[in-house]
């Protein structure tokens, strides 16, 4: 099994999180397991920022931050994944005003770890989403979705 050109086996619900570190938009190294400790974390996969589905995606999950923070204790966290590089991760915070982490996982093994295939040819990530609390899956979304990324997130939190 191979995430890059062909389907992956992604993480379920019930699987632990993977204990990984990544740079963030800054270049920073983020250390996952320290992220699912703070709270229930989303980490969502995308193809490529600044692009229109991918936009959609994180501004839909923008829109709806505050309002999943004051649901859940403002205990979530969000980390956005995809191969973009850290400067192109931090264009794409600054120019949507995102208020959640971007990893840059140029060398695919935040998406490996998670199971997120690598489309053939382009060498993108799939859209996939996965909810993390106390360091196990919970939910996860293999066709996430773009405009109604936080509907489907928050419809997921209602059935935990």
């Amino acid at each position: 099994m191979t995430t890059f050109g062909f389907a992956a086996q992604p993480l379920s619900p019930g699987d632990l999180a993977p204990k990984i570190t990544a740079p963030n938009q800054d270049g920073a190294l983020v250390s996952f397991p320290e992220v699912y400790a703070q709270g229930l974390t989303l980490v969502y996969f995308y193809p490529k920022a600044d692009t229109p589905g991918c936009t959609a995606e994180a501004c839909s999950l923008r829109d709806s931050y505050q309002e999943l923070r004051d649901r859940h204790g403002k205990a979530i966290q969000i980390l956005g994944v995809s191969k973009d590089t850290p400067q192109a991760q931090k264009d794409f915070q600054q120019k949507h005003h995102l208020p959640f982490t971007l990893i840059a996982d140029t060398d695919g093994h935040v998406a490996k770890a998670f199971g997120v295939t690598i489309i053939p040819i382009v060498g993108l990530t799939s859209r996939q989403s996965f909810l993390i609390k106390d360091g196990k899956i919970v939910w996860s979304s293999l066709k996430a979705a773009t405009s109604g990324a936080a509907a489907e997130v928050q419809k997921a939190l209602q059935e935990l």
